[in-house]
């Protein structure tokens, strides 16, 4: 990874409330604790946090309740400012920036979606998918047509003129993606958005979010709670635990190779197949790949347990994105995965 394919970076970043936090940030180590914060009266929401975020990655921030999440999504946004460390976008320090350089940055790059829906109750779907739009200069006409685009697209067409409270929460929910989608963002802030939906509408949003994300190329930080959700949707994950991460890796590998035993504890009662995808279990080829069809390595082994159990061959082919030969797949090890082993 270069320079270059670093959007947001952050380094030994620190949240601490308390009373004059910013008197502790010279003190700030790797090796303070949160007991140490505590008997100072102060409370670390972020610990000691440093990590690259790459262009059109879509990196999932996953804890329980406190465990800082939320908080580290506003701080790289600098919705708070962080007691010590630093933050950058594109390589700059947000932390440097004056308010009017900070309000063109979010304006031009970021787009965000938070539990809280902030809708304005006063103006309908349109207007305010419309509104950031109007607060950028943008003329009534392109504004209007690019609002009704992206309710469209969200799956809201023929509720343009209704007011937040004639829409459901789940409704709701859908206006403000739109509404952060319509300055057509760079970077995308999303805090539990589909936390308002029902199973039903969830999943169908979440393909459409895959969709999205296919096709319009963002840089994304999504926050959520559903570790299905985030093994759904994440090239990577980031789990943390009493505001420190605990481990960033892709899907398989925090579920694989867990990096601490409370990685382990969150991930154990994870259906492996679901998660493993045959790519990164393939095996590289030694010789001539066995012929026939190929399996898509970008699949699930759950998603694939049909053709893997009736395959007769015990190295399997497995194709990469471009329809090349990426490895072979050990059948019996995948139904091992697949059923458990043998008695």
């Amino acid at each position: 990874m270069t320079e270059n394919d670093v959007v947001i970076s952050c380094r030994n970043v620190w949240k601490v409330f308390g009373d004059r936090p910013e008197r502790l940030a010279p003190r700030l180590t790797a090796q303070t604790t949160a007991e140490d914060l505590r008997a100072t009266g102060q409370i670390a929401a972020v610990r000691d946090v440093s990590l690259d975020i790459r262009r059109g990655e879509m990196l999932v921030v996953m804890g329980l309740s406190g465990s800082g999440k939320s908080t580290l999504v506003r701080c790289l946004a600098r919705l708070l400012n962080i007691t010590a460390g630093a933050v950058t976008v594109e390589g700059r320090d947000i932390g440097r920036l004056t308010e009017t350089e900070l309000i063109d940055l979010r304006r031009r790059k970021m787009g965000m979606v938070f539990q809280s829906f902030g809708l304005l109750p006063h103006r309908t779907a349109l207007e305010n998918v419309a509104f950031p739009l109007e607060m950028r200069g943008q003329d009534r006409r392109s504004r209007i047509a690019r609002a009704h685009e992206m309710l469209a697209l969200v799956g809201l067409k023929g509720r343009e003129g209704y007011f937040p409270r004639e829409l459901s929460g789940g409704q709701q929910q859908r206006v403000g993606i739109a509404r952060s989608l319509a300055v057509e963002p760079d970077i995308w802030f999303l805090d539990e958005p589909f936390s308002a939906l029902d199973p039903l509408i969830r999943r169908e949003m979440q393909d459409e979010f895959l969709r999205l994300k296919g096709m319009l190329a963002k840089t994304i930080v999504f926050i959520t709670h559903d570790f299905d959700e985030a093994l759904r949707l994440a090239d990577r994950i980031v789990l943390m635990k009493d505001g420190a991460v605990e481990q960033i890796d892709t899907p398989e590998r925090i579920v694989m190779a867990p990096a601490t035993p409370y990685v382990a504890k969150f991930t154990q009662a994870v259906d492996r197949c679901r998660v493993i995808r045959a790519g990164a279990v393939a095996q590289p080829v030694q010789g001539p790949p066995p012929e026939g069809t190929a399996l898509p390595g970008a699949e699930t082994l759950h998603a694939l347990a049909r053709r893997i159990v009736g395959d007769s061959r015990p190295l399997i082919p497995v194709a990469d994105a471009r329809g090349g030969i990426a490895g072979v797949l050990d059948r019996q090890a995948a139904l091992d995965l697949l059923l458990g082993p043998v008695a």
